[in-house]
């Protein structure tokens, strides 16, 4: 299967451990993987702010560069609903319409289309699995697969030696929001201790979710106030680092 590995931008300047793992996770599991150069964001920041117009070259930037691809993949859920949702800001053509359903969040990715049999991975730590908001809501990266599973407590469950700890408020944002982390800072950061102390309360060792950007939000807060814990997307677990 041929994938084009769409990198956002956060992820390329932060975290390319996180683009490195998926690659090497995807390629594991039989796809052949190529990573388009040109790629730049694809305007999401824009237009969640407002500025229509100003995410429009960025949302045609998008669909000439990963134009044909049959698959398009990335470790970032945010990313994909806009690209989903709102790459008609390209404009709505078969070729667009096609690239919205063609491009995936990587757990959602996995689940569907390939052989997770050949995972084989063992990560033997304490998981505090932290579902992100356009997961659980637009998104759907958590939709459920049976009563009280989704798709990636689904993936974790299968990582060998992974202790998937259960949390008082699963549910409940982090309070990054992108722009919502700056023009409501003192908000977002009582949302985001509450969802740290509720991880810690249940002895967990690593916290994971499907976008770095939650999780950026959240260790921030856990080295300020010195908290044992790392952070780790979760591409990079069921890749096996540890």
């Amino acid at each position: 299967m041929n994938v084009a590995l769409f990198v956002p931008c956060y992820i390329d300047q932060f975290y390319p451990r996180v683009a490195v793992a998926t690659m090497r996770l995807l390629e594991r599991l039989g796809c052949t993987v190529r990573f388009p150069k040109g790629q730049t964001c694809c305007g999401q920041p824009m237009a969640n702010a407002g500025f229509e117009d100003a995410a429009r070259p960025a949302a045609r930037h998008f669909a000439e560069t990963f134009a044909g691809c049959d698959y398009v993949v990335a470790p970032s859920g945010s990313c994909v609903l806009h690209v989903r949702e709102h790459l008609d800001l390209a404009g709505d053509t078969a070729a667009v319409r096609h690239l919205r359903e063609r491009t995936f969040e990587l757990c959602r990715f996995l689940d569907r289309f390939l052989d997770l049999d050949r995972l084989d991975v063992s990560f033997p730590h304490r998981v505090g699995y932290h579902a992100a908001c356009h997961g659980l809501r637009p998104g759907r990266a958590g939709e459920r697969m049976a009563p009280g599973v989704d798709v990636v407590r689904g993936l974790l469950g299968r990582v060998a030696g992974l202790t998937l700890v259960a949390l008082d408020r699963a549910e409940e944002c982090c309070g990054f929001g992108g722009a919502f982390a700056v023009t409501e800072e003192a908000v977002s950061v009582r949302m985001g201790r509450d969802r740290l102390r509720d991880h810690l309360a249940h002895g967990a060792e690593v916290i994971t979710s499907t976008d770095m950007s939650c999780l950026m939000h959240l260790e921030g807060l856990a080295r300020r106030q010195g908290a044992p814990v790392r952070f780790l997307h979760v591409a990079e677990i069921l890749n096996g680092n540890r």
